[in-house]
């Protein structure tokens, strides 16, 4: 067998070779693009035909009747999509920079590069809104076929073989576990499948030292379509680059820090070409809503990790989902045994894996996998990086045309593997199905191949039948692969999936499309129960935004005002209280009927709100003498005294105990464990007030659980310290005595606040909305607001829009100022009198990503006018074809 050369000896080959044709000449026939073009056509062919015939065989949509809109899929992806729809479209509230919808104004384009950048993303544009799901099904399929195409290619790069044996591996690595358990949910992530082989392209050809300029393109889309994925990508990259450098062979060491230069400013410079992405996410980041704490609780046990190596089943213990199909598995374990592969290529690429994999699940190396952060929900995002590698491996067993008994001794290991790990979790029925019938097949095909082998002249006989037998399994296998881990994943209550946009959902959007108003007041969609970005998903102006972006400006503001949070604040809702709703200018939102109703069916409710911008004269208040309750907090931004807040009195039921500003209620056993009986216990702690009658009660306690009952209605508080914080909710009408009793009924120790209760005056609320001072005319552009006021017009302006970074806004044309915060909303002072308010809003950031990209747009069209002018001294290209 012929020693394969190393890489750079391959580019002086392949420079040689070039030197002797003629300027814009091909080594290859006029039909060649086409033939390189078959082999990663067939991997995206193959790859998603098998992931659409496991979706058909486990009825999931498009082609079935299960809907995909799982977990963020549902929450977060469908609904930015429909932004992206509405934006394209030009029927959005905002626009890339600003986005009116959601959390009552919040920045957008930080969401835009972190969610919607996939290229694939943008073809929402041509179809209905009302079949959003579809293109973003399309993203996962048709970033699966890219993934595997490239790969395939990339394979090529790594040693010359066979294409669709190439092809049959690349199907492997585009339907690898990580696609199956983490990215189908997370289109965005996807792009790390593409990302992948897009930079490895790239470092191959700093090793042949051709193509700085489209390397350095190929490493801007990278980091442009996803730039986590993409870190992750480059990093990997990175290490088999070092790994291939380290066993090349006849290369000189300045040779070798040549090739790393080379590809440190290719990345260099093709991350500042995608520079806004980050330095806009950046800045966003920083100014987000802390989440929860992060705790890894350490490395699964090393069996549940290899078990991860055997495809087809799924785990319930967390661990880094790897798998790569049974080809790509029994020519790993193939691989040490394969001779023809030089020894140190053998241990360096063993050793690499091994090392991949430790880093996983040892928290530094945690760490810079993900950014420096340790990630919420799975710890092992960067799985796909091992799959990569794995299938590289593979193809390097493959290609050096392994023995029978090479084959034999990898099959023997996988056998050692499967057994051991048999009684782990993600071991079951499917799995032993996949390894030990798929491997049989896949084996004996193999062999087959090995020996039909008759030199390096001719085709040997039935290699073709072998081959296409060979498809067809990898077909399968991959297809009931995806089936089984489908299935059994989406068993798991928690992947229950969000209504999106159903019949009912698309029947609300025309109801909220019918009531817009903006920007005279807002439309609210109210009880966030189709997605947790109904404004989003559905239209209106509402308060629920779910995002890794979510302002801390905006979290606290919406939550001071008595609006709930999940999440810590990382999913803001709307208000459910007449303050709150007037405060923010909501003219109608959806609600519940009473005595609830089914699932996704609600009423409208009207009412009067303040104007979107109110002039306030005089000096703006201060926080005052008295308690700062949430009551205080509303009529200080509101400008009116409308709230009773009396004091409460324990009244019967489980005595409570006084705690620092309220009592502490002893712990109640819920029924269920008492077999479901209620029990006099159950009634809870009541307490009495008393208020003028005819007002609108509300109850405020946000870190309560269980269950407040009073003037016939009972609500439900999920409160959790600091992670879900319950929002001011309405009871009902005070009786005609003034007399209220409301029961607290905890589900364990509880805490309720001594000022829980709040009595609402009518009267008051509609007078002070009467004598709110707004705006003759008020415009909103995609970012901007432009307001002519009325004459006479000073003090301060006051904005119904959280206060974050990035406004400024100007007085009659005067200088533009960054606004002030006044209860966490914009205020923008006025002078002693003012005609004209006009605001805009710049992402921060994004002014330096521009002159970062700028930067490396000069440097890209430099290298490219400095190749071009040596171009024109030689006669002769100096590229190398592709392999």
């Amino acid at each position: 067998m012929n020693p394969t050369p190393s890489a750079p000896q391959e580019g002086v080959r392949a420079r040689k070779v070039a030197r002797v044709l003629p300027i814009g000449g091909s080594a290859t026939p006029a039909g060649g693009a086409l033939r390189r073009a078959a082999s990663p056509g067939l991997a995206a062919l193959l790859s998603m035909g098998a992931y659409c015939l496991a979706l058909a065989a486990d009825g999931s949509y498009p082609l079935g009747a299960r809907s995909r809109a799982v977990n963020d899929l549902g929450n977060q992806f469908v609904p930015f999509h429909a932004r992206l729809w509405d934006l394209m479209h030009g029927t959005a509230h905002g626009d890339l920079f600003f986005n009116w919808g959601s959390g009552y104004g919040v920045p957008f384009l930080a969401d835009f590069f972190t969610y919607l950048m996939n290229p694939f993303s943008w073809l929402v544009g041509l179809f209905p809104r009302a079949l959003v799901d579809l293109p973003v099904f399309l993203v996962t399929l048709l970033s699966i076929g890219l993934g595997a195409a490239l790969m395939t290619v990339l394979l090529g790069r790594l040693h010359p073989g066979s294409g669709v044996l190439r092809a049959l591996l690349a199907v492997g690595y585009g339907l690898c576990a990580w696609v199956l358990n983490d990215g189908y949910a997370d289109p965005m992530w996807m792009w790390g499948l593409v990302s992948l082989p897009l930079t490895g392209i790239a470092a191959d050809w700093c090793l042949r030292r051709v193509r700085w300029v489209a390397g350095t393109l190929l490493v801007a889309a990278a980091w442009a379509g996803n730039f986590y994925t993409a870190a992750m990508a480059t990093l990997a990259t990175g290490l088999v680059l070092a790994l291939r450098l380290a066993t090349a062979r006849g290369l000189p060491p300045g040779g070798r820090l040549r090739v790393l230069g080379r590809a440190a400013s290719m990345t260099g410079v093709g991350v500042l070409l995608a520079a806004p992405v980050l330095t806009v996410t950046l800045k966003a980041s920083r100014a987000a809503q802390p989440p929860p704490e992060a705790v890894y609780r350490g490395r699964p046990p090393l069996a549940d990790q290899l078990a991860q190596l055997l495809p087809g089943g799924h785990g319930g213990e967390p661990a880094p989902n790897i798998f790569i199909g049974v080809l790509g598995l029994l020519l790993v374990a193939a691989f040490p045994f394969v001779r023809a592969v030089p020894v140190r290529t053998r241990i360096g690429w063993t050793v690499l894996a091994a090392a991949i994999g430790a880093s996983f699940v040892w928290k530094p190396t945690i760490l810079l996998w993900h950014g420096f952060a340790l990630p919420n929900g799975s710890a092992y995002r960067a799985a796909f990086v091992l799959s990569g590698v794995l299938v590289m491996i593979a193809w390097l067993a493959l290609a050096h045309r392994p023995r029978v008994r090479e084959l034999a001794a990898g099959a023997a290991l996988v056998a050692v593997l499967a057994w051991w790990c048999r009684g782990q979790g993600a071991v079951g029925p499917s799995t032993w199905i996949v390894v030990a019938g798929g491997a049989a097949v896949t084996l004996g095909l193999l062999t087959g191949l090995a020996r039909g082998e008759r030199g390096e002249r001719g085709e040997p006989r039935g290699r073709t039948a072998l081959t296409a037998a060979l498809a067809g399994t990898v077909l399968l296998g991959s297809a009931y692969t995806a089936f089984s881990v489908t299935a059994v994943r989406d068993k798991i209550p928690f992947f229950r999936p969000k209504l999106t946009l159903t019949a009912g959902a698309l029947a609300t959007r025309r109801g909220l499309a019918a009531r817009d108003d903006w920007p005279r007041s807002r439309t609210d969609p109210g009880p966030h129960e189709f997605a947790n970005n109904d404004p989003l998903l559905i239209g209106g102006e509402g308060g629920a935004y779910y995002s890794s972006y979510v302002p801390a400006a905006t979290a606290r503001a919406l939550h001071g005002l008595g609006a709930g949070w999940y999440i810590r604040g990382r999913h803001a809702l709307s208000f459910e209280d007449p303050v709150g709703q007037v405060l923010m200018g909501i003219s109608s939102h959806l609600a519940e009927p009473p005595g609830g109703g089914p699932r996704g069916r609600y009423t409208v409710r009207r009412g009067r709100p303040a104007p979107l911008l109110t002039v306030r004269r005089g000096p703006l208040p201060g926080s005052g003498s008295g308690p700062d309750t949430v009551f205080a907090r509303q009529e200080r931004a509101l400008g009116a005294a409308v709230y009773e807040v009396p004091r409460l009195t324990p009244a019967g039921g489980p005595a409570p105990q006084r705690a620092p500003g309220g009592w502490t209620l002893p712990p109640v056993p819920r029924p269920a464990a008492r077999g479901g009986k209620a029990g006099p216990e159950d009634a809870g702690t009541v307490f009495t007030a008393r208020c003028a009658p005819g007002g609108t009660a509300v109850w405020y306690a946000p870190w309560f659980t269980g269950e407040v009952s009073g003037l016939g209605v009972t609500t439900r508080g999920d409160g959790r310290w600091d992670v879900t914080a319950n929002p001011v909710r309405q009871l009902g009408t005070v009786p005609a005595d003034g007399t209220l009793s409301v029961r607290f009924t905890g589900h364990g120790r509880q805490y309720v606040p001594e000022h829980a209760l709040g009595c609402v005056a009518p009267d008051r609320l509609a007078a002070a909305v009467r004598a709110a001072r707004g705006p003759v005319a008020l415009t909103a552009g995609g970012h901007t607001l432009a307001a002519v006021l009325p004459r006479g017009s000073g003090g301060t302006a006051v904005l119904a829009v959280p206060a974050v970074a990035g406004w400024g806004c100007s007085v009659d044309g005067g200088p533009v100022r960054a606004p002030r915060s006044f209860g966490g909303l914009m205020a923008v002072p006025l002078g002693r009198e003012a005609a004209r308010l006009s605001c805009s809003y710049v992402p921060p950031g994004l002014k330096q990503g521009l002159a970062a990209s700028g930067a490396g747009v000069l440097v890209l069209i430099a290298v490219a006018a400095g190749a071009a002018r040596r171009t024109r001294r030689r006669p002769y290209t100096t590229d190398s074809p592709e392999s």
